[in-house]
């Protein structure tokens, strides 16, 4: 709750400001609380006004004496003790209910919430501030440090997970092999005793399409060069470039 600004009467046009102020906290206290200020209010004009009206802190605290919960400082002081910070948690968010357990605790000193702080902060925090030089004399300092840690931390966990480099899905068309029919021809070729195929030899396949001559025969060149074929491995490519033909061998 914020206090309402006092007022010393030389600026008269912020009485009327101040007694609102006042007024409408007081709006909210119903019950036995509203039952605490009736009298006061209702003797507002008195020339000796008690301190609950001319002193806003001891008004609070006279609200939390008679009203509050007695072990609220205790319940704060245990909350604090275990409080602790996510692995992979904002450091914000921590910082938010630290700060929020030390206002209703009070002044502890510097040094044991130094302590108490980091203690709850999460390993990689710790980590990473085990390398930081120095020591740190605020909880503010502190907090400012590790802030800046973990906002680099959770920056370069996105740049991590945008730049993953994703596989190609591996085609049919390279590795695979492609569907054979059951009823297709298959070349019948004979087997050992020990299971193993026997393939015709190159060399008679290509005795065959050669005359008593040893040469091509002419059926067979036409057919190359009409498709323009080697004339003499039957290759794609013009004799004169064939690596299997000796030098100036006739075809």
């Amino acid at each position: 709750m914020k206090a309402p600004n006092s007022f010393d009467g030389t600026q008269a046009h912020k009485l009327r400001g101040f007694i609102q102020s006042f007024l409408y906290s007081n709006s909210f206290l119903i019950g036995r609380a509203g039952k605490l200020t009736e009298p006061y209010l209702s003797n507002i004009s008195n020339e000796d006004p008690s301190y609950l009206l001319s002193n806003w802190q001891l008004f609070e605290t006279q609200l939390f004496t008679l009203l509050g919960n007695p072990n609220e400082v205790r319940k704060a002081e245990q909350e604090l003790d275990s409080l602790r910070m996510k692995g992979s948690g904002h450091l914000s968010l921590y910082i938010a209910d630290f700060r929020s357990l030390m206002s209703r605790i009070g002044d502890w000193g510097e040094r044991a919430y130094i302590h108490v702080y980091k203690r709850g902060l999460a390993s990689r925090v710790l980590d990473q501030l085990a390398s930081y030089p120095g020591n740190f004399d605020t909880l503010q300092e502190l907090m400012d440090i590790t802030l800046e840690l973990d906002t680099r931390y959770h920056e370069r966990q996105k740049e991590k997970g945008g730049h993953q480099e994703k596989k190609p899905p591996v085609t049919g068309s390279h590795f695979s092999r492609p569907p054979q029919d059951s009823h297709s021809k298959r070349p019948d070729h004979k087997k050992n005793k020990k299971g193993k195929q026997f393939q015709p030899s190159k060399d008679k396949l290509h005795s065959s399409l050669l005359n008593m001559d040893n040469k091509l025969v002419g059926s067979e060149k036409e057919r190359r060069i009409k498709e323009g074929l080697c004339t003499y491995c039957g290759g794609k490519h013009p004799i004169e470039k064939c690596v299997k033909r000796a030098p100036n061998k006739p075809e």
